[in-house]
């Protein structure tokens, strides 16, 4: 194999590389007259006149073969010829000629005259592509349409003409300074679009309308509807439109661009890519995959965080085998301990502030740092509660110390973990260190110690790591102590400890909110925390329990209320969820607060007294909170009231006298009194539509309650008062009641029938549905129970207030009867 060049190769290469490079020069040139021309056509307005008939179809075929390059006649529309793509330069002519061929184009009106044919003929292509057009008629018998032009050129150039000899093949471009005129005329001579109106078939003999206005195009620029140009319009559009009578460039028949357009209609809906068109289902670009995701073991720092989080709990783990195992196995002594847990947590509190200024060393620090503060704090325990070298006071204040600085360091490295570590490694592992109330107070002291963080940070988690175990510990504490025989002064610790928790919880809670109004996890902490005194009030008797329990309710509840006082809603910025928690939390407080001063005969009057003044609140300051609140005690009530003034008990006259008295009927006139406000209130609340089925269903079950609780007071009432016929004389006030009470919804309904149409429809209903009842107890239960003069009066009584209710019924309809006409006289 030779290694030697070849110049019969490089010589072919080269001639390879210069008609190239010539190529690419003539592609070069050919596209900037391309942009050219398209920029003219967008930017400069212009108007073409078309001839119709003979004339058109003449002038027609002779620009078609003036033009070089252009289809031979009878060539099909996009068939290339032997010199396509070849513009040819037109030959310079006089002013003198141009005008007088321009006289004498047959057919070729004035361009400043339109006419009004022309004008209206503007349209759209219909189905055939072809566009509606209407031709007018001059004086002269010719065809005419509206022409307009611009100066585009100063310099004209005729419309036949060859390509000189030695210009490469279609480079249409000016070859001197002289000729820029011609280049001029050649940029409006594009194949892209007329700047003239809507194109037309040339042997049609259909005028064809300046469309430019009916274009939509922006700015005025008229843009031809789609279709195909026929060859030989060019010639004729630079004969009649161009201003300057200056005779563009026309492009040659052969035109790949437009030969595969179809020639009529508009492009089909559909996505439009860049170039125009829509895209073919093929070349739809393929949906987005969806990256698989990474495991959670191989994303970044995963198992570093593991690995250190479990050195953390082994490590303190040792440290409480440290501190209490080996102390009970006997291997080292008590100072040896101690001072091995010191110097051990030491060791790597200062091992961790090394390692976390190193590069990568964040997490590591972390982990070193927080095992050795909360090894630490469980030494202070160690010593304090179980060694008992140290005062609990003491005690006390070097754990809040120790905690202190843990949580210092933590927001100095800006680190929720390392809090986190902190407050969970000491909290967590204190139990087995000491498991005497002294444990709840170094837990305290760890809840107490984060208060500061809540400042300025917004940590979530620690908020959780810092009330969780201490709540906890304090429930196990009071269950312990409910079920052994508890001291006093075990049972007052564990209050203090509970108020404690509370006091903190409440503290921090509002601290966060105050800055941050979303944080619903501080005030779920604050209800959590709120849990132990809740639970403590068992461990007392009957009275100090309520005391206990109503303190407790009378602030939670004071917190739920300021949001409610305007003048104090804005000092303390308490939101809404935080105020939810503490009004439920308060309610329930009350409500143990209800259990503990009543007993079963008077827990109904509590609890509907309760339910009132909440349901009062709700009308008042329109709060569904209050409503629902309210609602759920007046249930608790109702049913402690069904339980002592049941149906049977109601109908047996024994039962009655021996379950029924003066309670029953404050609870039963208590209970009407509810329903009453719930109903008012209820009304007001948002949300509520007057007259529409809801307000329906409100009165319908306030008319079967009260109906109920009726009853109840009048039988309460005859036997309370100790009448041998106490009982027969309640059931008797109970019926005529009830008929009077039906009697009274009617007339108020009937009174508004026609001011308020949809309230006198609710009353009306109401007022035949108690009728129903009443009529109905009357003849089913007091026909068989009542006797003598008493029943004889209760029915003379329900009959005339039947009497007087269809009166006033019949005549009530009478007078609309009456109004009618009067009101709408054509009818």
């Amino acid at each position: 194999m030779t290694t030697s060049l070849d110049p019969a190769l490089i010589s072919r290469l080269s001639g390879e590389f210069t008609a190239l490079g010539t190529r690419m020069g003539v592609l070069g040139r050919d596209l900037a007259l391309l942009r050219e021309q398209v920029a003219a056509d967008l930017t400069v307005p212009r108007s073409v006149s078309w001839k119709t008939g003979a004339s058109a179809e003449a002038e027609v075929e002779a620009g078609r073969s003036a033009v070089p390059g252009t289809a031979e006649a009878g060539a099909p529309v996009g068939t290339r010829p032997e010199s396509a793509g070849a513009m040819s330069r037109p030959p310079a002519e006089t002013a003198s000629e141009r005008s007088g061929a321009l006289a004498g184009a047959q057919g070729v009106t004035d361009a400043s005259a339109p006419t009004e044919a022309g004008r209206s003929a503007v349209g759209v292509p219909d189905a055939a592509g072809e566009m509606p057009g209407a031709s007018g008629s001059t004086p002269g018998g010719g065809d005419r349409t509206s022409v307009g032009a611009e100066a585009v050129s100063s310099k004209s150039a005729g419309a036949s003409g060859s390509t000189p000899a030695g210009e490469p093949a279609g480079v249409g471009g000016p070859r001197s300074a002289d000729e820029a005129g011609d280049a001029g005329a050649a940029e409006g001579a594009s194949g892209f679009g007329s700047t003239g109106s809507a194109r037309a078939e040339g042997s049609s003999g259909t005028a064809m309308p300046d469309t430019s206005a009916a274009t939509g195009a922006p700015g005025g620029v008229p843009v031809p509807p789609p279709g195909q140009w026929n060859p030989g319009q060019w010639q004729a559009a630079g004969q009649q439109g161009w201003p300057g009578g200056a005779v563009p460039y026309p492009l040659p028949g052969y035109a790949p661009g437009y030969a595969g357009r179809p020639p009529q209609g508009w492009p089909p809906r559909g996505p439009v890519p860049h170039g125009g068109g829509a895209v073919p289902p093929g070349m739809r670009p393929p949906p987005v995959r969806k990256q698989p995701g990474v495991p959670w073991w191989q994303r970044d720092g995963v198992i570093s965080r593991v690995l250190a989080i479990a050195g953390v709990g082994v490590t303190l783990i040792g440290v409480v085998m440290l501190l209490v195992l080996a102390a009970q196995a006997g291997l080292y002594g008590p100072v040896a301990r101690v001072a091995t847990g010191a110097v051990l947590s030491a060791g790597l509190v200062v091992a961790g502030m090394r390692v976390f200024g190193r590069t990568g060393g964040r997490v590591g620090g972390i982990a070193l740092a927080g095992t050795g503060i909360a090894g630490a704090y469980l030494n202070v325990v160690a010593v304090t509660a179980y060694y008992e070298w140290l005062h609990p006071v003491l005690g006390l204040a070097v754990a809040l110390a120790v905690a202190a600085g843990g949580v210092a360091l933590a927001v100095q490295w800006k680190s929720q973990p390392l809090a986190v570590l902190v407050v969970l490694g000491a909290a967590l592992l204190s139990p087995f260190v000491t498991s005497e109330l002294v444990l709840l107070a170094f837990l305290i002291v760890l809840q107490f110690a984060c208060l500061p963080v809540q400042l300025g940070r917004e940590w979530p988690f620690l908020h959780v790591a810092r009330t969780v175990p201490v709540v906890l510990a304090a429930l196990v504490s009071i269950a312990v102590a409910t079920f052994d025989t508890v001291e006093q002064d075990r049972a007052l610790w564990l209050l203090a400890a509970a108020s404690a928790i509370a006091v903190v919880g409440l503290a921090g809670t509002l601290i966060m909110v105050r800055a941050h109004a979303q944080d619903v996890t501080a005030t779920a902490m604050f209800a959590v925390a709120t849990l132990p005194l809740l639970a403590v009030p068992v461990l007392f008797d009957r009275y100090p329990a309520a005391l206990i329990a109503g303190v407790a309710a009378a602030v939670l509840l004071a917190v739920a209320a300021v949001p409610l006082i305007p003048k104090l809603r804005d000092i303390a910025r308490i939101p809404g969820h935080t105020a939810i928690a503490a009004a439920v939390t308060g309610s329930f407080a009350l409500l143990e607060a209800c259990i503990g001063v009543t007993n079963a005969q008077t827990l109904p009057i509590a609890t509907l007294l309760v339910a009132l003044a909440f349901l009062a609140v709700a009308g008042q300051v329109r709060s569904v909170v209050a409503a629902g609140i309210g609602v759920v005690f007046a249930l608790l009530g109702g049913l402690v009231l069904l339980d002592a003034a049941s149906p049977e008990t109601l109908a047996s006259q024994r039962f009655a006298e021996e379950q029924l008295g003066v309670s029953t009927v404050l609870a039963a006139l208590l209970g009407i009194a509810v329903v009453a406000v719930a109903v008012w209130g209820v009304r007001r609340l948002p949300g509520m539509a007057k007259g529409g089925t809801e307000e329906s269903v409100l009165w319908l079950a306030a008319s079967l309650l009260t109906l109920y609780l009726v009853t109840a007071a009048f039988v309460s009432i005859g036997v309370a008062t100790g009448v041998e016929d106490g009982f027969i004389i309640g059931h008797s006030v109970a019926t005529i009641g009830w008929m009077a009470a039906a009697t009274a919804a009617l007339f108020y309904g009937l009174r508004n029938l026609a001011r308020k149409p949809s309230v006198a429809k609710v009353a009306l209903a109401a007022g035949l549905l108690v009728t129903a009842a009443a009529l109905a107890k009357l003849f089913l239960f007091d026909l068989a129970t009542l006797d003598g003069l008493v029943r004889v009066a209760v029915f003379l009584a329900v009959g005339i207030l039947l009497l007087l209710t269809g009166t006033r019924y019949a005549r009530a309809f009478a007078e609309a009867g009456e109004r009618e006409p009067e009101q709408n006289p054509a009818a």
